[in-house]
């Protein structure tokens, strides 16, 4: 599992284990999943699909922000759409 906190200015978004997480990079998509080597990544304008352990998703429509991932850990600090 996948600890992801999903900060904005407004508070904490989502915060929970999942399964494995996909990101809206600037420079691609890309797909974090559990022993993933540590990574700081800008976002861009897209969606964060949480897929938790019980195959559910969960999808947070962004604006852009950055993510930082360590010890199967991510913290992501986001702009929200509105």
């Amino acid at each position: 599992m996948i600890k992801i906190t999903i900060l904005s200015p407004s508070g904490i978004v989502f915060d929970s284990d999942v399964a494995h997480v996909m990101f809206p990079g600037t420079i691609g998509r890309f797909t974090v999943f559990p022993l993933h080597a540590p990574i700081v990544s800008t976002l861009k304008k897209g969606d964060i699909v949480c897929y938790l352990p019980d195959e559910e998703k969960t999808v947070f429509s962004i604006q852009g922000g950055f993510v930082e991932v360590k010890d199967d850990q991510a913290t992501v600090c986001v702009e929200m759409l509105d």
